[in-house]
């Protein structure tokens, strides 16, 4: 992931001039589909997470996609800037890691003001996070300033770590690591971390489940099928379930409690997971307030909707919506999907071709 400062003139933003309206019921089955309505474009930068307020759009990537420009930016008068300043975009091999973005794989927003950055430490595909890099920072949106930094030292993000999203409840965080399985759960108070479900088998990748684009099997550089340990994970809205799996699914689930139980012995907490849904693999998910899951499907280039009953419906599918990484649900019920194309990356094989720019943000209006 090697994001150098861009000028703005390197992102081109574009707003489109309508959003079709739908005429459905909640969560309903549309004969006609959501119209995406494209948001925002760019010739250099991969955005592979997008959170949205009431009045800005942040975007961030990974440096080793190719990505040419600020690891964390906010799109503003047509172009993107870097966010929160241009020093915490500017890093440079052999820099200190622990006061910059060394390598961005997701932004969260909580419900008090402030955006995360999940920083996972290497900067480059598969390699060992740098002395410092691997850390979760906290943006304050009313002043614009990182007001916290939560390091992850090498007991809790080891060599081969590669710490991937976050969740909230309270006063804890909850992130998953695709690269040494395993879950973290951090006090955002003391700041104390504790690795959870070490190699538990619902935090690997199943060998016989690959990942399929295009018809194709996507490969590492050296042509092994990819495997993506634990990675997407959500809250249940009543805060009593945390969900995750691998990239490839399946999905299992497990009672925040008892992740917050530090007195439960690994073999105790273990036996508390339970199966929860056999997902394909997805790029990223978002969760509705009444439990309802949205993920991309790769696959089928789709957008689907898992009901809190199991019942999947697709809600839109286009080929525009390749490996949409990480979608976003706003207060207004609007998904925002970054087409971020990931496996077109030059870190894969096995891709039907390589990336094509512009690399595109889209928004879909979901009926309310």
């Amino acid at each position: 992931m090697s994001i150098r400062p861009s000028s703005a003139r390197s992102a081109v933003l574009a707003i489109a001039a309508a959003t079709s309206a739908l005429a459905l019921g909640a969560h309903a089955a549309s004969s006609s589909p959501p119209r995406l309505t494209e948001i925002a474009r760019s010739d250099t930068l991969v955005w592979n997470a997008v959170a949205v307020t009431t009045d800005r759009i942040f975007v961030a990537g990974p440096r080793w996609t190719g990505s040419k420009g600020p690891a964390v930016g906010v799109v503003h008068g047509g172009a993107v800037t870097a966010f929160p300043d241009a020093a915490w975009n500017g890093w440079r091999p052999g820099a200190d890691a622990a006061g910059a973005f060394v390598n961005v794989n997701a932004i969260h927003l909580d419900n008090h003001g402030a955006l995360w950055v999940v920083d996972t430490g290497a900067p480059t595909f598969g390699g060992d996070p740098l002395p410092g890099g691997a850390k979760l920072v906290k943006i304050d949106l009313a002043s614009d300033t990182v007001v916290r930094v939560y390091p992850f030292g090498p007991a809790i993000a080891p060599a081969g770590s590669y710490v991937d999203d976050v969740r909230f409840r309270g006063d804890h965080a909850y992130l998953t690591d695709a690269g040494r399985p395993g879950l973290i759960v951090l006090d955002l108070v003391t700041g104390a971390a504790r690795r959870v479900l070490e190699g538990h088998p619902s935090t690997i990748a199943p060998a016989e489940r690959d990942i399929v684009l295009s018809g194709r099997v996507l490969r590492t550089g050296e042509g092994a099928p990819l495997r993506v340990n634990s990675d997407p994970l959500e809250i249940s809205p009543d805060g009593q379930w945390l969900y995750y799996g691998p990239l490839e699914g399946p999905w299992s689930r497990v009672a925040i409690r008892d992740l917050e139980d530090a007195a439960l012995s690994a073999d105790e907490l273990a036996a508390q997971v339970a199966p929860w849904a056999d997902l394909p693999p997805v790029g990223g998910t978002a969760m509705d307030a009444d439990g309802g899951l949205y993920f991309s499907d790769l696959a089928e280039n789709a957008i689907k909707r898992r009901a809190p009953d199991g019942t999947i419906t697709t809600i839109v599918r286009d080929a525009r919506l390749h490996w949409v990484d990480a979608p976003f649900l706003d207060a207004r019920h609007r998904l925002w999907l970054p087409a971020a194309q990931m496996d077109r990356s030059p870190n894969f094989t096995g891709a039907d071709r390589p990336r094509e720019w512009p690399v595109r943000l889209y928004r879909i209006d979901l009926p309310k």
